[in-house]
């Protein structure tokens, strides 16, 4: 699973998932991704099971490019506990994802292989996802 090695703070506050994505939102390395459409936090565990779903589908070496990292501490309490005494431990690691962030690249496959398979990558995420290609984005 990802993680940051080391952080500067071990929690951080909620934030905010306006507006759209700026930066990351175009295919920068590979012929293909897969483009959220909506606003969501995906955990290093979603991120892992659509990286092995599209590596597992695609029988053929190719190149794939994660383009998120999950670097926002998530706490939780302990259940059943009563009000008070802090924030909770860190659980488990987030990536912040906006409107139009590219998620995963890849390339080496053709079109048809890579549509599919981010295809049923997409079932992993909780969110909607649009398969995209270079082309598309000039």
């Amino acid at each position: 699973m990802l993680s940051p090695k080391r952080t500067k703070f071990r929690k951080q506050q909620r934030g905010r998932l306006k507006g759209k994505a700026s930066r990351g939102n175009q295919i920068s390395f590979g012929e293909f991704g897969l483009q959220a459409l909506e606003p969501v936090w995906l955990t290093s565990r979603q991120i892992e099971a659509t990286r092995r779903t599209i590596t597992r589908y695609v029988k053929v070496s190719f190149s794939l490019w994660i383009r998120v990292f999950p670097d926002k501490p998530v706490t939780a309490r302990a259940a059943e506990s009563r009000m008070g005494s802090g924030k909770g431990a860190p659980e488990y690691w987030v990536a912040v994802i906006k409107p139009g962030h590219v998620l995963f690249e890849m390339a080496g496959v053709t079109q048809s292989i890579a549509e599919s398979a981010m295809k049923t990558a997409s079932y992993k995420l909780p969110i909607k996802t649009k398969f995209i290609t270079k082309e598309s984005k000039l």
